[in-house]
């Protein structure tokens, strides 16, 4: 009897756990933010997207692929080359969602890992093709543009992988090591050129201030050899007599300086 009891105890548990299997494949629970694509396996992937909630599945003739279709957020480093064949260490940081209405499409065709396959591949052909259209230094004076234009370029490609984009930015770039070196050995050169250039352009003024002041003591020189030929020897003595009379005045403003009459031994302060 005990033997038959627990043998009837197993069957009727097999058949609560084969029933409880069933009823639970019959039901796909769908959370906020995520849809699900049906597949039924004598007609294929449907054409239909299921939303948000709880729904019945035929027992093992459906199933269903639950898809995320929330926006998620990936960074994607790339090393390339540009245009002057510089290596370039690049990242693009993109954030992105797939259409829900092309869900069976991209399950058909891509398969459930879409968003760990399609948008590193993309990125990485995108930013190599936008980067090799410019040169090392245009990379980094025209940052915004090169911006625009992986971005442009990278949307139209997601458009064709049935994905939307929210966002494209570049958050990471950097240049060779031998770019970087060649950048600041070209800024040395030129500051050297520079600092030449102004060393001839000083030495250019001192020149022409030369040639002006001897240009202007052979006008003075021109001038008194003609104020000598008309005045003669009158304009010589009076230069003589302004001379002494600033000798003069020098002299008596001179506290050092004392005066003594003819034959006098003591000196004699003069007034001031």
């Amino acid at each position: 009897m005990a033997a038959k009891m627990f043998e009837f105890i197993g069957k009727f548990g097999l058949a609560l756990a084969v029933a409880g299997g069933v009823v639970n494949s019959a039901y796909c629970r769908v959370d906020a933010g995520h849809r699900a694509v049906v597949f039924e396996r004598f007609h294929g992937v449907r054409d239909i997207v299921v939303g948000k909630g709880t729904h019945f599945l035929i027992p093992w003739l459906q199933k269903s692929m639950i898809f995320d279709c929330r926006s998620q957020p990936r960074n994607v480093p790339v090393i390339t080359g540009s245009k002057d064949l510089q290596n370039v260490n690049i990242t693009l940081r993109i954030i992105f969602r797939p259409v829900a209405s092309q869900l069976p499409h991209i399950f058909t065709s891509i398969g459930e890992d879409h968003d760990e396959r399609v948008p590193p591949s993309m990125t990485n052909k995108i930013l190599k093709s936008v980067v090799a259209r410019f040169e090392a230094g245009d990379l980094i004076t025209q940052r915004e543009q090169i911006s625009r234009q992986v971005s442009d370029d990278l949307t139209e490609r997601a458009d064709t992988f049935g994905l939307i984009l929210d966002d494209v930015s570049l958050t990471y770039l950097t240049l060779g090591k031998e770019f970087i070196e060649a950048v600041e050995a070209k800024q040395i050169a030129q500051q050297e050129a520079e600092r030449a250039r102004f060393v001839v352009e000083k030495a250019e003024q001192q020149k022409k201030a030369a040639i002006i002041s001897a240009e202007g003591d052979s006008k003075v020189a021109e001038l008194i050899t003609n104020s000598l030929a008309t005045a003669g020897d009158a304009l010589i003595e009076l230069g003589k007599l302004e001379a002494v009379e600033d000798i003069t005045y020098q002299l008596l403003r001179s506290r050092n300086i004392t005066y003594l009459r003819a034959g006098q031994s003591m000196p004699l302060q003069l007034p001031r």
